[in-house]
């Protein structure tokens, strides 16, 4: 196949069956992935503390938080870290193992709380499902009574982050919250930039690195089709801006204009081994077009590195607690 040569879209109906996951006669969903999770605790004993607080029981989501124990007894407010995770919209949660082993590192190496968010999943809630959730987590912030968050957390150093579907998230929420920026009192709540390790975005055409590394052991291409076959609202093909961050609609300059306003930067973050990694470095060039204020830290590795492989996280973690310090 050739770069310039256009993805079929996978046909899915009641009785398709591709593993992982299997669409029921009626329309539900079974996953056959066998994926670990894990509760939170409170033991003193941790460095960091964890416990789960509903976001919208009718709709089941709800928010993990991790709080370093020493800022139970420090008086300075510590950096607050929205958290989506990765999973190509239809698979893991918030409780996931990998996840939550995550979020712990980040609440402890960099010194910050961290709120991950327990989205809805595709295919049962397409887009934009997870970033309508992502979007009244940042509400909840505004209004919740939960002590961890009035003692612990400086609500004037908040980011918005997210690992490679999540990145996607994190990056659509931005927009949103600028684009509706009279809902939201940035004096009381200041989102001071966006962090986006190795963000989920596709298009219609194959890019060079997606072919090169079209059986990467992080997002294999036949994966990567897969999930935005699931994950996009029925009917909508993949130069959607859901999926394709080079499509605009009308007003999303604007958009742009209230982030350079806002003064909010972007941290960028990615892999050389990264079937991903020719869209991001032209995502990057199109921000930049736009005036936004970027970093981009490009090493080596592959998708999902930091969960497959967490002993060579170090750099990652190491650019972020850089590019919070220098906000």
């Amino acid at each position: 196949m050739s770069k310039n040569e256009s993805i079929d879209a996978l046909p899915l109906d009641s009785n398709s069956t591709i593993e992982p996951i299997i669409i029921n006669h009626d329309g539900s969903v079974t996953r056959l992935m066998k994926i670990p999770n894990i509760e939170p605790t409170q033991d003193p004993n941790n460095i960091v503390l964890t416990k789960d607080v509903p976001l919208n029981p009718i709709i089941n989501t709800w928010i993990r938080l991790f709080l370093p124990r020493i800022a139970l007894d420090n008086p300075k407010k510590l950096p607050l870290i929205f958290y989506y995770h990765g999973g190509g919209f239809i698979y893991f949660s918030a409780s996931s193992t990998d996840n939550h082993n995550f979020c712990f590192k980040l609440a402890e190496k960099i010194g910050v709380v961290v709120a991950s968010i327990n989205y809805r999943l595709a295919p049962e809630s397409r887009l934009p499902a997870a970033y309508e959730d992502a979007i009244e987590a940042l509400h909840w912030l505004r209004t919740t009574n939960e002590k961890w968050v009035h003692e612990c957390c400086d609500m004037s150093n908040c980011y918005l982050m997210g690992s490679s579907a999540g990145g996607n998230i994190a990056y659509q929420a931005g927009l949103r919250c600028a684009a509706t920026v009279d809902e939201f009192d940035f004096d009381e709540l200041k989102i001071k930039g966006l962090i986006l390790h190795q963000p989920f975005f596709g298009g219609s055409q194959r890019t060079n690195s997606e072919l090169r590394l079209e059986n990467d052991r992080g997002l294999p291409l036949k994966a990567n089709d897969l999930m935005w076959e699931f994950a996009l609202p029925e009917g909508v093909g993949r130069d959607h801006k859901f999926c394709n961050p080079m499509v605009m609609d009308e007003g999303d300059d604007e958009c742009f204009n209230e982030i350079k306003r806002l003064r909010w930067k972007i941290l960028l973050t990615g892999c050389y081994g990264d079937p991903l990694i020719d869209r991001l470095a032209e995502f990057v060039m199109m921000l930049r077009s736009k005036g936004v204020d970027v970093v981009e830290y490009f090493g080596e590795g592959f998708h999902g590195m930091e969960l497959l492989e967490p002993s060579k996280d170090g750099p990652l973690f190491e650019q972020i607690g850089y590019f919070i310090n220098q906000c």
